[in-house]
């Protein structure tokens, strides 16, 4: 028994392999990426995290949900970089959550600006970047008539002018990028050439993977999310056949993208996040709600003590697909 992956590259369909497993959950095998002193990966467990809803520039009180969020038992925390003002603010927010005896790695979320990027990289554990509008990020499809070689190229091209700064500083600090495609936030590009689908989520994160492998920069995880469960669940799947193909074996970081509040947002995440937990992918886990940040651990330590019960349970008897 074996689980496929329906990944269409170009007309000829390929079937390939995502699951370790078709009769029990087997962790997917990756290397390890080190966040600050939490390592993500298939050695160890599924690490926890969640974002804050401060002001970035209020250092004080991103700590105070920082420290709130890590007793609650976040693993890593995630904090908004819209600019130079947030990415100073980082380096107050480490020196007081040191102060205060914490260590949490901490993960500035950038969109658009690779400058801010390099700046914050010097204060953070880990740097996610937006495929979709890190460098290539206009929407408007009146800019595109026909997707030439040349235009691709001229693109990609582009995309690898902003990037590779951010991949060598990152490089020499020896910390972590998120490629983080959103569903939601895909290039004018890739939605000329994929349409808005989880094929163009696949191309637009194996893009920027490429360019990090290019330049010997292995220290990078996954992201393919959605608000909607059923698009991040195939998004994920594609990502994994398209690795095994090429015989990659970065880390995943899963999520629902706005998965909303109560009952509601709750069970979303739990359709997307624990339906990829029992194929045996995932390496860091975050249940995003719109409610205070500290409340997504419950959920999140639920989805991974689910995981943690699966992965030791008995295999099923076999059966034909």
């Amino acid at each position: 028994g074996v689980l496929f992956a329906t990944y269409r590259p170009t007309t000829q369909v390929q079937a390939t392999r995502y699951a370790e497993s078709a009769t029990s959950t087997v962790r997917r095998p990756t290397r390890t990426v080190m966040v600050g002193t939490v390592p993500i990966g298939s050695n160890h467990r599924i690490a926890l995290q969640t974002m804050t809803t401060s002001l970035t520039q209020d250092a004080e009180a991103t700590a105070d949900q920082i420290v709130r969020c890590a007793d609650a038992g976040a693993d890593l925390v995630r904090v908004t970089v819209q600019g130079m003002v947030q990415a100073r603010a980082c380096e107050h927010i480490k020196e007081k959550l040191h102060q205060r005896g914490y260590q949490t790695p901490v993960v500035a979320d950038i969109h658009f600006t690779p400058k801010v990027a390099l700046k914050v990289a010097d204060f953070v554990d880990k740097v996610r970047v937006n495929p979709g509008n890190f460098a290539d990020g206009v929407k408007t499809f009146d800019k595109i008539t026909e997707l030439t070689p040349e235009i691709v190229a001229a693109s990609q091209a582009a995309i690898e002018t902003a990037l590779v700064p951010l991949i060598e500083k990152l490089k020499k600090l020896k910390k972590a990028m998120r490629i983080g495609v959103n569903h939601g936030s895909l290039s004018e590009r890739i939605l000329f050439q994929y349409g808005d689908s989880p094929e163009g989520m696949v191309a637009s994160a194996f893009e920027f993977a490429e360019i990090c492998r290019k330049h010997d920069y292995h220290d990078f995880i996954f992201s393919m999310k959605s608000s909607n469960p059923q698009v991040m669940v195939q998004a994920y799947r594609m990502l994994v056949a398209r690795m095994n193909e090429v015989g990659w074996d970065y880390p995943l970081h899963l999520g629902v993208t706005e998965a909303g509040s109560g009952t509601d947002g709750r069970i979303k995440s739990g359709v997307g996040i624990g339906s990829l937990l029992q194929d045996g992918l995932g390496d860091t886990i975050r249940v995003s709600l719109t409610e205070d940040p500290w409340l997504e651990l419950p959920p999140n330590l639920a989805l991974r003590a689910t995981f943690e019960r699966a992965e030791a349970a008995p295999a099923v008897a076999p059966f034909q697909d």
